[in-house]
């Protein structure tokens, strides 16, 4: 009876009706269901996570390598000086695809009105800060066009609603490092006109970063002829060790140090990536314990069915076709319940940023606060390997889950079993 042949008719017509059922086997169904519930639970919260968790990372990858260069190129000691030739052979090199002196540092910043908040200021010159897809690319209010000159600055969005700014108000700077005079030492101050507003979307940049042009800033902190470092954006950041190399060998006539993206961000990503894989065992558990409901559940189908086996066997069903129907049984269980966990998971990704609004306005609180998490929105970048890797994992834990009730019941003894019923 279909011995020859895997999962033919005749199992698929048996395993279908043992999985639908009837009155008075209730009780098997519903561990059943629950069982692919839980499967389907397991698998849409580990896709949504580990996509929250990789958009997460590559978000803040790309706002923090997208502001700050791959590699800093500082002096050994004191100031780079010379730095416009220097920038030159930087970006005459393969593997740099921009080289912009930069000069900074930390001031307070002040309005008329009494507001006053701190941030970085970062000279850069015009034309290296309209490359910058990041910041030129996400300008809210105004034009970097009216970048340039002493009297320009822009600022984050985030900043000018915590100072209550705007386009063309004026923005005060005063340095820590006061000027020597006669009277002793007094801060080191001026106003600037606000020229345009950057939201990259990262609550760091945008309200705590301004910029100044160049020769500005190189004014204002008093460093004539002078820059703090040249960042250099690479082709490939993820060959920032052998650009660094390159940079060494090209610069052997002048001692620098150069510093390394990866080096001055290890420790946050890391503890990025240790977070995702904790979050990875723990829902896996999830999964786990859903293979472990298709054991029980297996198990008192098997007991239940003891009988149905016994006369299968004596019509000339073959310890093949049991295991089959068990297998059949358990399978389905654990691929209905992965698949609807990768449409849920999926569905949910993708309207994540809605369904955070729905939650904040049906709650009234804060879901996701850009004060702690640093990104305004919620971010989700489904990888297709990460996917198929959790559906696999489902799939096979789901299949082991099916082998020992199966096996007992393909060896289960005709003789027996029609004796104890």
């Amino acid at each position: 009876m279909a011995e020859g042949r895997a999962f033919g008719p005749f199992e698929r017509a048996i395993a279908g009706r043992y999985l639908l059922a009837r009155k008075g086997e209730r009780f098997v169904s519903v561990i059943a269901g629950f069982s692919l519930v839980g499967i389907a639970l397991g698998v849409g919260t580990l896709i949504v996570v580990l996509s929250v968790m990789g958009g997460f990372r590559q978000e803040l990858l790309g706002r923090i390598l997208g502001l700050n260069g791959h590699l800093g190129v500082t002096a050994a000691q004191g100031l780079l000086t010379d730095y416009a030739p220097l920038a030159a052979r930087l970006r005459a090199l393969p593997a740099v695809a921009q080289a912009a002196p930069v000069v900074e540092g930390q001031v307070l910043l002040t309005t008329d009105a009494g507001g006053s908040a701190g941030g970085l200021l970062r000279g850069i010159a015009p034309e290296d800060l309209r490359a910058r897809a990041l910041v030129a690319g996400n300008i809210k209010a105004g034009s970097l066009d009216a970048f340039q000159g002493e009297d320009a600055i822009v600022i984050g969005t985030g900043l000018a609603r915590r100072l209550e700014i705007g386009i063309g108000d004026r923005l005060t700077v005063v340095s820590p490092q006061g000027r020597v005079t006669v009277f002793g030492t007094v801060p080191r101050l001026r106003a600037y006109r606000v020229a345009a507003l950057f939201e990259v979307g990262m609550q760091e940049y945008d309200g705590g970063f301004v910029f100044l042009p160049l020769a500005a800033a190189q004014l204002f902190f008093q460093m004539p002829n002078a820059v703090s470092q040249v960042e250099v954006f690479l082709q490939d950041p993820g060959r920032s060790g052998d650009a660094a190399y390159e940079i060494r060998r090209a610069l052997a006539d002048r001692p620098v140090r150069i510093a390394d993206w990866q080096d001055a961000n290890s420790g946050f990503f890391e503890i990025v990536q240790v977070q995702r894989n904790v979050m990875f065992l723990i829902l896996m558990l999830i999964i786990l314990v859903a293979a472990f409901n298709i054991i029980s559940s297996l198990t008192m189908l098997v007991k239940d069915k003891g009988r149905d086996i016994a006369i299968l066997r004596t019509m000339g069903a073959g310890r093949g076709a049991i295991l089959r129907i068990f297998l059949l049984c358990g399978a389905a269980v654990g691929g209905v319940g992965t698949l609807a966990g990768l449409g849920l998971g999926l569905l949910f990704c993708a309207n994540i940023e809605s369904i955070r609004q729905a939650l904040m306005q049906a709650t009234g609180t804060t879901v996701f606060d850009p004060e702690i998490y640093f990104l305004t929105q919620i971010p989700a970048v489904v990888d297709a390997a990460e996917v198929a890797q959790v559906v696999g994992l489902a799939l096979l834990l789901s299949l082991l889950a099916t082998l020992l009730p199966s096996w007992r019941a393909a060896w289960l003894d005709p003789v027996e079993a029609l004796r104890n019923e």
